[in-house]
């Protein structure tokens, strides 16, 4: 996706932010992501920065940023905070979701084994899965649809029946009920150390539901970053929000978000090499 560079924003836009900011002195626009049309630090007068992200057109991506914004106010101190969000309607006709941010400094997260950044990562997790989510959606709304495995056009997962996993999935929309804020998507990125400051980022998918979720999601980028799968789920266990229900639904869960991933990759929404890993653990959890 070809992004707008600030410059380039139709002039409502820059009207609307300005409003907000002040006169914008400086502009660093950022090509990473790929969830809005428009990401750029803009700074003002006074040396402050906010980070601005835009979405042009009602769609999911639109969706995602209302959520990140939401959020936001769900997972203080986490997230960075708000400064605006509005709603603006171009020269065309065209809606856009604006959304201004703190600007937070700040590395990704580095969580190959041994490195230091796994205790970091480990407090922020624990942080998340205390903070209530009244009002986000339920993760056993959004993940209803569970029979990924015989939907057409998903790959097999070799030696294992399709039926009898989506069968073992099923049971993920009950097993992951609760009422702690999630976010979903963390992987190393998504954390951004500064110092003794950790914020989390691209809180786009949100939701409502048990405390171990997060942290089987970094079981997956654990195995990701190099660890193998046992001791990525030792380090999960060392958790606070590690439970014996935890134990129990990591089989199933990671079979559901196998099912899942592999039909995204299918239709394009998600890259195969996710696709990929989350197989790969699920197939080892089903040896």
């Amino acid at each position: 996706m070809a992004k707008t560079a600030w410059g380039d924003v139709p002039s409502e836009v820059g009207t609307a932010v300005t409003n907000k900011l002040g006169p914008i002195v400086r502009v660093e626009d950022v090509p990473e992501g790929q969830s809005a049309d428009v990401t750029a630090v803009l700074g003002v007068a006074s040396g402050d920065r906010a980070f601005v992200k835009a979405v042009v057109g009602v769609s999911p991506r639109m969706r995602w940023l209302r959520n990140e914004a939401a959020a936001a106010t769900k997972a203080v101190g986490i997230a960075p905070a708000v400064r605006f969000s509005e709603d603006v309607i171009d020269g065309e006709g065209r809606r856009w979701f604006v959304v201004g941010f703190d600007h937070v400094p700040g590395r990704p997260a580095d969580l190959s084994p041994g490195s230091p950044d796994l205790a970091v990562a480990a407090r922020v997790v624990e942080r998340i899965a205390v903070v209530p989510a009244p009002g986000v959606r339920p993760l056993s709304d959004r993940w209803a649809e569970t029979a990924w495995w015989t939907h057409a056009g998903t790959p097999e997962l070799a030696g294992h029946d399709s039926a009898a996993l989506d069968e073992l999935a099923a049971r993920v929309p009950d097993l992951v009920r609760g009422d702690r804020l999630v976010h979903t998507d963390l992987h190393g990125l998504q954390f951004l150390i500064d110092g003794d400051r950790v914020a989390v980022i691209d809180w786009g998918l949100p939701g409502q539901g048990a405390p171990w979720v997060d942290t089987a999601f970094m079981v997956l980028r654990l195995f990701e970053a190099g660890h193998t799968p046992s001791a990525a789920e030792a380090w999960a266990r060392e958790r606070s929000t590690w439970s014996g229900d935890a134990e129990g639904a990591l089989t199933p869960w990671a079979v559901f978000i196998a099912g899942l991933w592999s039909h995204w990759a299918t239709v394009g929404r998600s890259p195969q090499h996710r696709a990929d890993l989350a197989r790969g653990f699920a197939e080892y959890r089903l040896r």
